[in-house]
């Protein structure tokens, strides 16, 4: 059902300009799919979905293209380089980088868009993240250990 739903989703972005998940969901019933939001939130992230600007202005979703990959890549290559370590306080991620690289690893993780992070703030040394919830700062810090792990 859920390869079903997600070829589905990509089948309705593909033919019409989606803008809000509410929208999505909507489209989705008319097909005879029924999902939650938060189950709509999760295929658009399996998906890999991202929102792009139409010709009058306004947003719709689409499939992240080859060159985004790379270029996400390229990011999460900035976020190991300079990664040193990693703690948190509440809904704070503290990070701390090689001397001189927080401005380039919080840049990093302002474009890998993750939906968890309201915003970060860097120094020399030392990145603040804020996060939506406690549970997300867990969620995101497991999430950024792994792309650590993978060099």
């Amino acid at each position: 059902m859920k390869s079903k739903r997600q070829q589905k989703i990509l089948e309705v972005i593909g033919n019409y300009d989606i803008e809000t998940q509410e929208e999505l969901s909507a489209y989705l019933e008319q097909e005879g799919y029924q999902a939650a939001q938060a189950t709509i939130c999760r295929d658009i992230r399996e998906l890999k979905l991202t929102k792009v600007a139409t010709k009058d202005g306004r947003q719709k979703y689409a499939p992240v293209s080859e060159q985004a990959r790379e270029l996400d890549e390229k990011y999460k290559r900035v976020f190991r380089d300079g990664f040193v370590s990693m703690d948190l306080a509440q809904n704070i991620l503290v990070i701390k980088t090689v001397s001189g690289m927080a401005m380039a690893v919080a840049a990093a993780l302002d474009a890998m868009h993750l939906y968890e992070v309201v915003g970060c703030i860097a120094g020399d040394d030392t990145i603040m993240c804020a996060v939506r919830t406690v549970e997300d700062t867990t969620a995101v810090k497991e999430r950024l250990m792994k792309i650590v792990r993978e060099k």
